[in-house]
């Protein structure tokens, strides 16, 4: 189990300091693809369906919404 925790930990610290040079465009992508994966999961749970295709179904779902979003506030200068 410590084991694990450490490897999740340093995976978790990679991940996220790889997010520090990313264009707004790209961090609202993921942004929105991590929120949608998260409630994919979370409805896949709720619902007893599969979760991986609850996590794969949301964060496509949440990307294009992320990507959306930022063409949205690139268009009216924000």
């Amino acid at each position: 189990m410590k084991k694990t925790l450490v490897v999740l930990s340093v995976a978790s610290i990679l991940a996220l300091s790889a997010c520090a040079n990313m264009s707004d465009t790209q961090q609202r992508t993921l942004s929105g693809a991590a929120i949608g994966s998260a409630a994919g999961v979370g409805i896949g749970a709720l619902t007893g369906g599969a979760l991986l295709w609850g996590a794969a179904g949301g964060a496509a779902i949440g990307a294009v919404g992320g990507y959306v979003y930022d063409q949205h506030e690139k268009k009216h200068g924000k």
